[in-house]
Order: C-alpha cells, then structure tokens, then sequence
C-alpha cells in the first residue's frame, strides 16, 4: 500500500519481459543509484555525493525499491565502523552489461555535455565500456581527492576502487579534468596545468589513446 504523500510505484502492467525489467529498475535514478554500486558497496552519504541532483528522501525511496526488487542489499560494516552500507546483489551486478550498452549508446548520441558533474564512479565505468582492446599492458592509479581507483590495461580493461591507488602511472585531479585528458583532443603532455600525472608520459599517452567517445 502506498504511504500518505508517496508517489505509487508506476508498472507497465504487461506480460513483456522488457516492460518487466523497467517495473524493477525503470523509476528515474534507479540505474544511476545501480552505477554508484557498481565497484563495490557504498555508504548513503557517499551514493548522494555522486548524484547531486537526487534529494535524500527520494534516495531512500530508491534504495527500498531497488531492495524490495533484490538488487540492492545492505551490509553491516564491523568495528570500530559499525556503519551500514549499501552493495549490489548478484543481480544487481548483472546489470552491467545494461550500463555499459547506455555509455556506448549515449556516446554517439549529440547533445552530451561533458562540462556537467561527473562522478568518480561515473567516469570509472565510462572509461571500462568504451575502452579500445590491446594496448599496453600496465595498472593505471585514479585518486580524485582521497576516492581513488585502480585500473588494469590487459587486453581488455578494469577498474576497482583502491584506498591506496598505486600503477605504473597514475591521474589525480577533478573527475572533469580527467574525463578531459582521457577523451579530449589534447596531447596528455599539454594538460598538466588541469590534471596530476606520475609516471612514463609515453605510456600515460598510449594509455589514453585506447579512450575515444565516437
């Protein structure tokens, strides 16, 4: 039953499986709430910080949807934490293959602007789906202001977050900034003024030439 002041939960009402799949993870944010779980489970306060358009009621409504539909579930961190976070279930997981076809979808559509807020999670898992295969061989540090992220170029391309992010090379600066020196048209060399890099910059280079959005 729907609550005072609560907007009923919308179903499609069909026997199709698409229209079934959108009953469970179709309400605005919900695949976006998904995508901040993605590399592992998150404190409330961290997924709001990487959708700053959603209020903090309406995320909580999207996390007990998402948990009533079974794929969102909560943990218990143990001590000296004691806090409760959120991580994606076995299904909950396997809706990346649906994220990655929307980031290579979105990429060729126009109208996308870069210059809006990206999260670190976001930019992580643009960078996975739109990898190029080959390329060097080497782990690659992300740390945008303490979140920090560590990817590993072998044939095809992943990332985990990292507390510590090591690599052969490594990028620090704003996810933006980032998101410019990885898919912009600017030679890595020439964005030093915007993004922190370690490392050989002949490798950085050939790293960020397996990335392009078209």
């Amino acid at each position: 039953m729907t609550k005072a002041g609560e907007t009923p939960q919308r179903r499609y009402e069909e026997g199709c499986i698409a229209a079934h799949a959108l009953d469970l993870i179709g309400d605005r944010w919900a695949l976006l709430v998904v995508r901040e779980l993605m590399l592992g489970p998150r404190r409330f306060g961290a997924i709001r910080a990487g959708l700053p358009g959603i209020s903090a009621n309406i995320l909580t409504r999207r996390l007990g949807d998402l948990q009533a539909a079974g794929v969102v579930e909560t943990r218990q961190i143990p001590a000296p934490a004691s806090v409760q976070v959120y991580a994606l279930s076995a299904a909950g997981r396997g809706l990346w293959p649906v994220i990655r076809a929307l980031c290579r979808w979105g990429a060729g559509m126009p109208g996308h602007d870069p210059g809006l807020f990206i999260s670190p999670t976001a930019l992580m898992l643009s960078m996975r789906a739109m990898a190029a295969p080959g390329g060097p061989r080497l782990t690659i540090g992300f740390d945008f202001d303490g979140d920090g992220f560590e990817g590993r170029m072998d044939g095809t391309y992943k990332v985990a977050r990292a507390e510590v992010p090591g690599g052969d090379i490594g990028f620090s600066g704003t996810t933006n900034a980032v998101a410019a020196a990885v898919y912009g048209p600017q030679p890595l060399a020439e964005t030093a003024e915007t993004v922190g890099f370690r490392g050989d910059l002949a490798l950085g280079q050939a790293f960020v030439d397996r990335f392009h959005l078209r």
